[in-house]
């Protein structure tokens, strides 16, 4: 190559350089949000879900887009995360929409209402099947944009201080169990009891409560319950497969760029895997051990849950008939799981019921 070509073509490489990187850097600002959840330090697992998010983002923006993870608490209490986002308190947080049902119990059916989805047909109506479009629509009439990031798999029925074999015995029972469930079972005689976590052990220790849900054999281990109520039931039909998600401030969103966007989307969807993964991992051991610590597992009765599936049924109705955004999505719902289970009880379930014959044998 001649000199004279060499230096015009080295030319205009350098210029097309010094217009592509001021380009290239507006486009990767550098952001720094903060995330409030409601979630301690302590459940690993659940909170942990918010750690791996940020750190996904901070990895597909090259440290461009920071997001510091707060536990509950240290900005504002667990359940206050939604609206520090709401109000622009914070940018983001990391929370579970059926804490809300007291705005709306609407809120409920993102995450898990009793006899909805499991694990995985609630991430599939989300991802696929038109749940994420529906609930940002709801969503958006209280400022903010939802980013579905983790999901617990089917959680338990909770322990209890005496044996639950038939609705009778839950007459007068006093159970720490908040929202729609909450309600299904106050028609059946249960007495809600709305109790923090660190809370539960004494309540149940003194008596002040009778049974208490909480999440897992993993997490459930940590609170020590099987000392003072040693019954543990099966399934948590009210939470087959609850959904956590990131709640994000509306301005704040539409103020990224695409690419961040769409950074924060892929990051909530790894998150999610790896939550399940991690719990799926981590119970199986948890559950022998509390058994080895005197746990006694105890399945609900059909009798129980059939008249728990129709005070179900009973409450959705009474709460359609006055809340048009909750009728919508729980028919939506409805309609997406009857779909599901054809499928599941011709492969899905046949493999799984054999399965577990197999290992019994």
């Amino acid at each position: 190559m001649k000199r004279r070509q060499f230096l015009q073509t080295a030319t205009a490489g350098a210029a097309a350089a010094t217009i592509a990187s001021p380009a290239i850097a507006q486009a990767n600002p550098e952001i720094k949000w903060r995330m409030a959840s409601s979630f301690p330090k302590s459940l690993d697992t659940i909170y942990g879900a918010g750690e791996t998010m940020a750190k996904m983002v901070s990895e597909l923006t090259d440290g461009k887009f920071q997001i510091q993870v707060f536990a509950a608490g240290e900005i504002v209490p667990g359940l206050q995360a939604l609206d520090a986002v709401s109000n622009g308190t914070v940018e983001c947080c990391h929370t579970v929409s059926y804490y809300y049902v007291g705005k709306d119990p609407t809120f409920a059916i993102p995450s898990s209402v009793p006899f909805g989805l499991n694990t995985r047909q609630q991430n599939a109506w989300i991802a696929e099947g038109g749940g994420e479009a529906m609930f940002n629509e709801f969503w958006k009439k209280f400022n903010v944009v939802g980013v579905q990031t983790g999901n617990t798999g089917c959680q338990m029925g909770g322990w209890f201080r005496k044996e639950i074999k038939t609705v009778a015995d839950l007459q007068g029972l006093k159970m720490r169990i908040a929202g729609i469930a909450g309600n299904v079972l106050q028609k059946l005689g249960v007495v809600p009891q709305q109790l923090a976590g660190g809370d539960i052990y004494p309540a149940l220790e003194k008596g002040t409560i009778d049974g208490a849900e909480w999440v897992g054999p993993y997490d459930d281990e940590k609170l020590g319950f099987a000392k003072v109520a040693p019954y543990y039931y099966y399934p948590g039909f009210w939470e087959g497969g609850p959904a956590v998600h990131s709640f994000i401030n509306i301005e704040k969103w539409n103020s990224l760029p695409k690419n961040y966007q769409a950074a924060l989307k892929a990051a909530g969807a790894y998150a999610t895997t790896h939550m399940t993964a991690r719990y799926d991992v981590q119970n199986p051991p948890a559950l022998k051990r509390l058994v080895g610590a005197g746990a006694q597992l105890r399945p609900f009765s059909q009798e129980i849950l059939e008249a728990s599936l129709k005070a179900s049924n009973e409450l959705y109705t009474e709460i359609s008939a006055k809340n048009p955004d909750f009728k919508k999505m729980i028919e939506a719902m409805q309609t997406f799981r009857n779909d599901q289970y054809l499928w599941w009880q011709v492969a899905e379930l046949s493999f799984d019921v054999f399965q577990v014959r197999t290992r019994a044998r």
